[in-house]
């Protein structure tokens, strides 16, 4: 079925705080953290939508939004001559003296969005996940369902599913059955009993039905106000939910190794997780897709630049170099580097996160860690070689990654 995406407004959420992903959102709203060198969570979620021909689109800010709606504005400029539009739109208390509740109240409160672009289909998607996805393909399946509401839904092994919003269906697997939040005791799929269906936290609703549904939340005094937690669950209680398998979505330009892939970066872990599948031999994400390419600000920066220094013969493996980056005479593995980093001679860095204009010193070394923008390393120091001596100043996760924050003072190590 060919879909209008003129029919279309996508509502991209951006409000989120990102507690778990402290110290990275102490200054900046989660979508708006850095990834993959060059981009911002968001990017991933827009260029979906643009690249589907889907541009008429919303993006509801909220927590810490200025980076982010600076992003925005500078960054996704659609020509408007044909209507199209990426906007921004921060908290606008339009109905009293208060900010969104949560993802549902944000849409109740930014109805005025949706009655003024009169679409047919309103899709909201989540703007802080790694992953692609042709959004057409749901939409059709959306139209040609009948739903009211479709839920996109990644297949996950069922000892994950206590990881996870749980979404169980009926025997045709096509109709959701019910929808559970982190369940102990999950069933299995029709077709495929070791494996659940984990949301994705991307909806496509038939305008009417969904703009019934935030308003009847709104007069909830029990409700959380969360699409996941509330919205959805309502519409499942009606008969009119319906699953997206995220498997059968094909994204032109894709490969056996990254179809599918799709990763949620809530904490430290994940995003660094996420980030070496990035800079991998055989890519869990596969960035150079060209045919269905992560779109974001490239500003006027000279290429990266890799010299020798001091006596100091650089080694580079398996690192993604931003432009503007500098290594000199350093030794840097499993990386990502970000604009206008600079690495001195002697320095070794390896399996870590350097954000933009992040400086490290002669003789330094950076293993297993994450540096956040404007940090710099003294010459001699070391950051992830004693995580106890780390712990004590910088933010270690559990899985031993060493976060320093944006602009934090670092030991000089002498």
């Amino acid at each position: 079925m060919l879909i209008d995406t003129g029919d279309v407004l996508a509502i991209v959420l951006a409000g989120g705080e990102g507690k778990r992903l402290m110290p990275l959102t102490a200054d900046r709203a989660k979508p708006a953290v850095p990834f993959g060198g060059t981009y911002r969570l968001i990017d991933f979620a827009l260029s979906n939508l643009v690249n589907a021909g889907i541009r008429k689109i919303v993006v509801l800010t909220q927590y810490k939004s200025h980076s982010l709606d600076r992003h925005v504005s500078l960054t996704w400029r659609l020509p408007s001559m044909l209507g199209d539009f990426v906007a921004p739109v921060p908290a606008q208390q339009r109905t009293g003296p208060r900010w969104f509740a949560g993802s549902a109240d944000a849409i109740y409160q930014s109805l005025n969005l949706i009655y003024d672009e009169r679409p047919k289909y309103v899709a909201v998607f989540g703007a802080d996940h790694i992953y692609r996805i042709d959004p057409r393909d749901m939409i059709a399946e959306h139209v040609e369902s009948g739903a009211a509401a479709t839920v996109a839904a990644i297949r996950v092994p069922i000892e994950e599913a206590s990881q996870f919003g749980v979404i169980e269906t009926d025997q045709a697997g096509e109709k959701i059955a019910a929808f559970r939040e982190k369940p102990s005791d999950a069933i299995g799929l029709p077709d495929a009993p070791n494996e659940v269906y984990a949301s994705m936290g991307n909806y496509v609703f038939t305008t009417q039905a969904l703009v019934d549904a935030v308003k009847r939340d709104a007069t909830n005094i029990g409700s959380s106000h969360d699409m996941g937690g509330d919205i959805i669950p309502a519409f499942v209680s009606s008969g009119s939910a319906y699953v997206y398998d995220f498997a059968t979505n094909y994204v032109p330009g894709s490969t056996d190794q990254d179809r599918g892939y799709w990763r949620d970066v809530g904490t430290i872990d994940s995003y660094y997780a996420a980030s070496m599948d990035v800079v991998a031999d055989n890519p869990g994400f596969n960035l150079y897709n060209y045919r269905w390419p992560i779109l974001s600000h490239q500003s006027p920066r000279p290429p990266a630049k890799v010299v020798s220094s001091h006596g100091h013969t650089p080694e580079l493996q398996n690192t993604i170099l931003a432009p503007g980056a500098i290594l000199a005479g350093a030794r840097v593995n499993r990386s990502l580097v970000s604009p206008d980093v600079r690495i001195g001679p002697g320095a070794e860095v390896d399996g870590s996160v350097l954000f933009n204009n992040v400086v490290i010193g002669a003789g330094a070394v950076v293993r297993n860690a994450i540096l956040d923008k404007n940090v710099v390393v003294p010459p001699g120091a070391t950051i992830g070689v004693d995580l106890e001596e780390d712990s004590a100043t910088y933010t270690v996760s559990k899985g031993g990654v060493v976060v320093v924050a944006k602009q934090q003072p670092t030991d000089s190590g002498l």
